[in-house]
């Protein structure tokens, strides 16, 4: 098989799940059209659609189960660019080992868990999880840290200085409160998070119940991350198979697309490939 295009867009942020394999217990009947399997093939078409050449796989469940499965899929689909799967950060020695073995794979690039699924506010500072995020450090493996605000933006950046060697990556601009009051305490916080050199964001998953997806919707936001991160510390993710409910993968990238398209073109590869290529050591 030949792989894509060096210069063709990278999804930094794309899901697939098999509800026959892996359990995803935070899915259920109520997330209706999400609640089904999306397999590789239709991702592949759904990237292939849009001219999106490749997609870094990002775990959905909390489990060494469905990093495999995602690491079994890269096997077999060239337009994998990586996978961000799971180690079990609350047992340090399990983490090193299986961050070990993991690495043996050459697509495997970084590591997130579900904590804003978690009900305890504090997971990124548990002794144990610190203990292990420096293995991941040690490694030059990235962190991604879903759904921070409200709960765990201010922790990603205390994580960022105290473990400095730990890239941090934050999915989803860490899900801004657009249309809310709260907005401008999420960009304060984002502020403290972007001024430490090596964190990261994620242009992905800003749509928000209640709230326009379109072009000058999403600007505010879009330009406090051009702001305070620059085009060299963020990427594009379309966060598929979660926009389906709203359209799909077509609609959502085509308002990301024509914001990053106002970007010179070599701020413009930077968000659609570069950054995510310098931060998860892509080949």
């Amino acid at each position: 098989m030949t792989g894509p295009s060096a210069s063709s867009p990278i999804d930094a942020h794309l899901h697939v799940w098999d509800l026959t394999v892996n359990r995803y217990s935070w899915l259920g009947p109520q997330h209706g059209p999400l609640y089904r399997t999306f397999s590789p093939d239709e991702a592949r078409q759904e990237l292939a659609g849009s001219g999106v050449g490749s997609a870094i796989l990002v775990q959905a469940e909390d489990s060494v189960a469905e990093a495999e499965f995602m690491l079994d899929i890269a096997d077999r689909s060239d337009w994998v660019a990586g996978v961000v799967g799971w180690v079990p950060l609350e047992e340090p020695d399990a983490a090193a080992e299986t961050l070990e073995r993991f690495l043996a794979h050459p697509r495997f690039c970084g590591v997130r868990q579900l904590v804003h699924d978690d009900p305890r506010p504090d997971v990124l500072d548990l002794p144990p999880v610190r203990a292990s995020l420096r293995h991941l450090a040690a490694a030059g493996v990235p962190l991604d840290v879903p759904d921070a605000w409200p709960r765990h933006l201010a922790q990603a950046g205390r994580l960022a200085d105290e473990v400095p060697d730990l890239v941090v990556v934050v999915d989803h601009l860490a899900k801004p409160p657009r249309g809310l009051p709260e907005l401008g305490e999420w960009r304060a916080q984002m502020a403290e998070v972007a001024r430490r050199p090596t964190t990261v964001a994620k242009v992905s998953g800003l749509r928000r119940a209640g709230q326009p997806y379109t072009v000058e919707a999403l600007r505010p936001v879009w330009e406090t991350a051009l702001e305070l991160f620059g085009p060299d510390r963020l990427m594009f993710g379309s966060d598929w198979p979660m926009t389906v409910p709203d359209g799909g993968y077509g609609p959502t990238y085509e308002v990301l697309r024509a914001l990053i398209g106002e970007l010179s073109p070599a701020e413009q590869q930077d968000v659609l490939g570069g950054t995510a290529r310098r931060v998860y050591r892509l080949s």
